[in-house]
């Protein structure tokens, strides 16, 4: 590996392992910008989630490093020690950060994270689970800020949060020279990155597409593994669970202040977020926004095919998750086939990630007598499956700025959204000549089946608007979401923050 890297991306969870919207951004950047030189740093959970690459690393990917964050306190034996005393009271110190976030964590605790934790003879992994050190501040923290935890769940959700800690400040000591540091969110990553900027006061970039610590409030308020062990019946069990919630929410939310604190520039993809990232904590003379972007030459010939009149298919492209909300896609195909028999509804990505929700859609699918009007068709080619559709939705609970809404428009096809993300900036314009261009498809409430399916039957019942949509949506591409705009932005702060000198 070439020891001069250009850039070292961090990355949580997606390049090179998973698919969607961050995943296509991230390749599409390193693509586009041949003549830098990348590092990968991956972040995961469990080693055997991620079993193959699933995208081909361009040349200018120097090196890639595999960490996961929970593989190995599983593997430790349990033992009794002592641990260092004097570097445990450094770690509370730290906690006590983690439980009240109304400040981000100062360069003197960052200094004591890379200097003591995963350290010998300071406070190690093994320490942390088993020492009486260890043992002490737990005891100590959940005396200051237990409050209607059990001691049995604050035990081990403390644990479970703060062991992939000792992971990130390893992994920041030991990274190669770099010349410019971006993560691709908040979270671990931003953490990691924060970490990586205090110890070599390199240039650190941070990028976000959609809102880290609000996404995980949404899988936390959805989550099944957090621990019940009581009654039914037992009147206190949701405030428990709530405090759990809490708990990890307050984590999440320390993560992402540290990161905005350390960061020299942070990026947002419309102004929503830029202003939700305010609202969280970061400076805002470092944030920006810089809009996604698309190869639009790559779908001239898809608009070349589109037809004269819509076909009668619904396109959903996106990964079958629960966050894309697939099972309102469903329901809202049921209602549209009602209004016109002869629609059909295709999900279009892979269905591998999650596949208890996967076997969910498609019983849900046969509940409704849907088979063989409700397709699953796994990874296509966008570019050839566009023009076989009249509309393209997205029935997601949440996104940032939707790729695959600029790649349906710019093959002149309609788009039909949920409010969110900057979906109604692209479907009816940012402002001013943009917005004067009109409206390209619909805007929908989240989970509102029969508001979707008047939308879809409204827009494939006329043929002529439905074409003239089709063309306002190209032409907003075309004006305002080309990749090479965006490239330009990148490379600017790249190369400022190549150049810099500290």
């Amino acid at each position: 590996m070439n020891k001069n890297v250009d850039v070292c991306l961090l990355l949580e969870g997606t390049y090179p392992y998973i698919r969607g919207g961050v995943s296509s951004w991230v390749h599409q950047i390193i693509r586009g910008l041949p003549e830098l030189n990348f590092y990968l740093v991956f972040l995961g959970g469990e080693e055997g989630a991620y079993k193959k690459m699933v995208y081909e690393l361009p040349d200018n990917v120097v090196g890639i490093q595999l960490n996961y964050l929970l593989s190995k306190t599983k593997k430790m034996k349990p033992s009794p020690r002592s641990g260092n005393h004097y570097a445990f009271h450094c770690w509370e110190e730290i906690l006590n950060y983690f439980q009240d976030t109304r400040n981000p964590l100062t360069e003197e605790l960052l200094q004591d994270i890379l200097e003591n934790l995963a350290v010998n003879k300071k406070v190690t992994a093994d320490d942390f689970l088993y020492s009486e050190a260890s043992w002490k501040v737990i005891t100590s923290i959940y005396e200051k800020f237990g409050g209607n935890f059990s001691f049995v769940d604050f035990f081990w959700t403390f644990r479970n949060i703060y062991a992939p800690l000792f992971e990130l400040a390893k992994i920041a000591r030991e990274l190669p020279e770099c010349k410019v540091f971006h993560s691709i969110s908040t979270g671990y990553a931003g953490f990691l990155g924060a970490l990586c900027q205090h110890k070599t006061k390199r240039p650190y970039l941070l990028t976000e597409h959609g809102i880290y610590t609000k996404e995980r409030k949404i899988d936390l308020s959805q989550a099944t593994w957090i621990p019940n062990r009581h009654s039914a019946f037992d009147a206190s069990l949701h405030k428990r669970m709530d405090t759990t919630r809490g708990t990890w929410i307050r984590f999440f939310e320390q993560l992402g202040k540290t990161a905005y604190q350390q960061a020299d520039k942070i990026i947002s993809l419309y102004e929503g977020n830029q202003q939700r990232q305010i609202r969280d904590g970061a400076p805002e003379h470092k944030t920006s926004v810089v809009v996604n972007g698309i190869n639009y030459d790559q779908f001239v010939e898809s608009y070349n095919k589109r037809p004269e009149t819509p076909p009668k298919v619904v396109g959903l492209i996106g990964r079958v998750v629960p966050i894309k909300d697939i099972k309102t896609f469903i329901r809202t195909m049921r209602v549209a086939i009602n209004n016109d028999p002869s629609l059909e509804g295709w999900v279009i990505g892979p269905a591998d990630e999650d596949p208890a929700y996967l076997d969910e859609c498609e019983t849900l699918v046969e509940s409704l007598s849907l088979t063989g009007k409700l397709k699953f068709l796994g990874m296509q080619n966008v570019k050839e499956i566009v023009p076989k559709l009249g509309v393209v939705i997205l029935t997601s609970i949440s996104e940032a700025q939707p790729l695959v809404l600029l790649e349906g428009m710019a093959a002149g096809i309609p788009c039909i959204a949920t409010e969110v993300g900057s979906c109604r900036e692209i479907v009816f314009g940012m402002s001013g000549d943009d917005a004067a261009l009109g409206a390209c498809g619909e805007i929908i409430p989240i989970a509102s089946p029969n508001v979707a399916a008047k939308a879809i039957n409204t827009i494939l019942s006329d043929d002529e608007k439905w074409r003239e949509m089709g063309d306002i949506g190209r032409k907003r591409v075309q004006t305002y979401y080309v990749e090479q705009m965006m490239y330009q932005t990148y490379r600017n702060l790249y190369n400022e923050g190549i150049s810099w000198q500290g």
